[in-house]
């Protein structure tokens, strides 16, 4: 089942997207690895793990760009 934002929109969060590339082992190490800093969404730094990525958004990690991709968000 596809969460959706208030928009009506698929939406994946910031740490699970983390969880699901690789670049965090579990849950608990995603959100610790997001509030350390140093990532940022579409240019701009973020510290919320619960941030809502959608399909074209770009997440920055340790200098690799990220784009989120449909099959990501359940679209």
């Amino acid at each position: 089942m596809n969460k959706l934002d208030g928009s009506g929109k698929p939406y994946i969060t910031l740490a699970q997207f983390l969880k699901l590339l690789g670049r965090a082992h579990h849950g608990g190490a995603a959100k610790a690895l997001i509030r350390e800093g140093g990532i940022s969404v579409n240019g701009q730094p973020e510290e919320r793990p619960g941030r809502k990525l959608h399909a074209g958004d770009v997440v920055v990690h340790a200098g690799d760009n990220l784009k989120v991709e449909a099959e990501h968000v359940g679209g």
